[in-house]
């Protein structure tokens, strides 16, 4: 029964990645059918979640399928903070494919089931902050891919960029230093929780742990250091391939 909540969600972030395809095209055209596919996908996954959490008998997105079915739903999540603005709705764009994929990936790894174990407190807390933390991250890699693909076009002064709703550069900057900013927090809290497992288990620093580490790192330097403009777009997404790097090697258990 839970399972037949998955295929309305990703039908609907197909649509939505489809029309924000169409939109670069043809502006003003699919726009709205775009955001209704975000926000019909949303309620869907949620759902999702929810009946999952009810029927489970423990925690249902401690393995890696489960994870992942989360983590979809936390960049769709994030995403819909801004992406229901016109003017950063071609976000979606690069984030809506993304939330597809993910949650495909999730149903093949078994994600999508009503298991569950007892992970422990600590567990949990490191599982919900670390992908917290990714989802924003994946979010201001996009508004970084959007800025530096928008300033591009701005100095070859092409046409159709007028014809498209988009925020100025100053705005995608703010918004991705933010954006960073907090998500850098959200990781060190997911980090120290899953330090304090490590210790209580008397294990030590595995390679997801290490790679985690690398990217706080560099979203770290970035924030004390104050990058702006392309050096702050550029390290964003310097930080967000190790962050993907991290996914395949992490073992929530």
């Amino acid at each position: 029964m839970v399972e037949l909540l998955f295929w309305p969600a990703l039908v609907a972030y197909g649509e939505a990645a489809v029309a924000y395809a169409g939109e670069t095209r043809r502006p003003g055209l699919f726009g709205r059918q775009a955001i209704w596919g975000v926000r019909v996908g949303w309620l869907a996954q949620t759902a999702l979640l929810v009946a999952q959490a009810a029927r489970a008998d423990g925690f249902p997105w401690s393995s890696w399928g489960g994870a992942l079915n989360l983590f979809s739903w936390l960049v769709v999540t994030t995403y819909l903070l801004y992406g229901s603005r016109p003017r950063f709705g071609l976000l979606g764009l690069g984030v809506m494919p993304a939330a597809a994929v993910l949650l495909a990936l999730a149903y093949a790894g078994g994600g999508i089931g009503e298991g569950g174990d007892h992970p422990g407190a600590l567990l949990a807390l490191h599982v919900v902050f670390m992908l917290g933390a990714f989802a924003g991250l994946t979010l201001a890699a996009g508004l970084a891919a959007f800025y530096l693909w928008h300033e591009r076009r701005l100095k070859r002064r092409e046409p159709r960029i007028l014809r498209l709703t988009v925020p100025p550069l100053e705005s995608l900057e703010r918004l991705n230093a933010r954006t960073v900013a907090v998500s850098v927090g959200v990781l060190t809290a997911g980090i120290a929780f899953g330090l304090a497992r490590l210790a209580a288990l008397e294990r030590g620093i595995d390679a997801a742990m290490a790679v985690s580490f690398a990217a706080w790192a560099i979203y770290a330097a970035a924030v004390l250091a104050r990058l702006h403009g392309r050096r702050l777009a550029r390290a964003t997404l310097l930080g967000f391939v190790v962050v993907v790097a991290v996914l395949p090697i992490t073992h929530f258990a």
